[in-house]
C-alpha cells in the first residue's frame, strides 16, 4: 500500500506519462490487457478440463450447473476476443 502523498506523486507521474508520451502509455496498456486474457485462458481450460471429475465427485446437477457457467464464459471470451490480443 501506497501513502497517500505517494499515492498523488505516482498518479501524478501516469498522468504526466500518458499526456507527453500517447503511444508507450497505450503499449503498455495493451500488454496488461493481454497479460489478462491469458490468464483467463488459462482459467477457462482448467475449469473446462475438471468438469468431469466435478461431475463425478459432486454429482450430475452441480456437474449441469459448471457447464452451463463455463459455456457462458466461454461464450463472452469468444464475444470479446479481440481486447485480449497478445502478441
Amino acid at each position: 500500500m501506497l501513502s497517500k502523498e505517494d499515492q498523488r506523486r505516482f498518479d501524478q507521474i501516469t498522468r504526466h506519462l500518458r499526456e507527453s508520451d500517447p503511444r508507450f502509455f497505450a503499449r503498455l496498456d495493451h500488454r496488461i490487457r493481454a497479460r489478462r486474457g491469458r490468464w483467463l485462458l488459462l482459467l477457462t481450460v482448467v475449469l473446462w478440463a475438471a468438469l468431469p471429475a466435478m461431475t463425478v465427485l459432486a454429482g450430475r446437477t452441480a456437474g449441469a450447473m459448471c457447464l452451463m457457467v463455463l459455456t457462458a464464459h466461454t461464450g463472452l471470451m469468444w464475444h470479446f476476443r479481440h481486447r485480449w490480443r497478445w502478441r
